[in-house]
């Protein structure tokens, strides 16, 4: 990973995560709230941004880039592409074919309103286009200085090497929490012995361990989370059992359970970015204001033990969920 790259990941070392204005959890904001939640983000000390060409249709591009042109050139830009919705079709789709892995980038430029995007990801792996094809579409837009980076998104430490034969990968995307550790068979190691920033995407468990969603009944229909088995009531209200004693240890470290949980991904190692997403401001300053928080090994150790891939119920994904991604998976 380049030095500019590294110093961008590390100040301030949290990110946000943008997808939640537009797309996938609750109701979307308006335009208007969006833009003005990422400008106060900016404000308060944000300055590396997470979106995607899925996210809302490409909406949630069009967002980000209205809230933060006029900041382009002192803040960290990240964006997607390999999976969007399908215009005609309204579904989404997964596609790394290269002509359609730059068209989607010219597009993503035109919504970000940029000439370049700082790290561009490869948001699924297309089981149809081999990752060398996809990489090297990637790396050409490199060269064109379209793109400073390419990272992957939701892959296994198999195809990350098979990546990094082609080109330098400067980060690798997943889902990493107390509750979803599949990073820590394999993915975590390999970013680590080859320098790839390893970027943790919903660090607080969807939510869950903000200790704010305690009825899952309550989900808007369209929410991803009602397709997800740990969310699904019957696993659900088991996996709340597990937050009293993860209130317990927030209490005695003196921060909020989000800070905890962003506390604890952070300890995991100095080249792990979380990206919480949001759409409060008052939440964007509470995770914010995790960055120093460190926590002892003892409190470390605790948390491992109370909440992990053994202790929570139902699995990360549903079967069709399950089958968009690369990721290695726990016996």
């Amino acid at each position: 990973m380049s030095a500019t790259l590294s110093n961008h990941f590390n100040q301030p070392g949290i990110g946000l995560g943008c997808m939640n204005l537009s797309h996938a959890y609750g109701t979307p904001l308006s335009e208007e709230d969006a833009i003005r939640a990422l400008q106060q983000a900016f404000d308060m000390g944000y300055r590396h941004f997470d979106t995607a060409t899925l996210y809302g249709g490409g909406r949630n591009e069009t967002v980000v880039g209205k809230a933060l042109k006029e900041q382009r050139q002192t803040l960290f830009l990240a964006s997607k592409c390999g999976m969007a919705i399908n215009p005609e079709r309204g579904v989404k789709e997964i596609d790394g074919r290269p002509e359609t892995l730059r068209a989607q980038c010219e597009a993503s430029l035109r919504r970000l309103q940029t000439d370049h995007i700082d790290l561009y990801y490869l948001h699924r792996l297309d089981p149809n286009t081999p990752i060398e094809d996809s990489v090297g579409a990637l790396a050409e837009l490199v060269r064109e200085g379209k793109i400073g980076a390419i990272g992957l998104s939701e892959v296994s430490a198999a195809t990350l090497k098979r990546a990094q034969a082609v080109h330098p990968i400067a980060a690798l995307q997943t889902e990493y929490s107390l509750w979803s550790r599949n990073a820590e068979i394999a993915v975590l190691d390999a970013c680590r012995d080859s320098g790839t920033a390893f970027v943790a995407f919903s660090p607080l468990a969807r939510g869950f361990l903000t200790n704010t969603l305690l009825d899952v009944t309550g989900l808007v229909e369209k929410d991803i989370r009602n397709n997800m088995p740990r969310f699904h009531q019957d696993n659900y209200q088991q996996n709340i059992k597990l937050l009293d004693g993860y209130i317990t240890i927030a209490n005695e470290v003196g921060c909020t359970p989000a800070q905890l949980a962003l506390a604890w991904v952070k300890s995991k190692g100095d080249f792990i970015v979380p990206i919480p997403g949001t759409r409060s401001v008052e939440h964007m300053q509470e995770n914010l204001a995790a960055a120093p928080l460190q926590l002892t090994t003892d409190t470390v150790a605790r948390l491992d033990a109370l909440i992990n891939q053994d202790s929570v119920h139902g699995t990360r994904y549903n079967a069709a969920q399950q089958a968009e991604i690369d990721t290695e998976e726990f016996a």
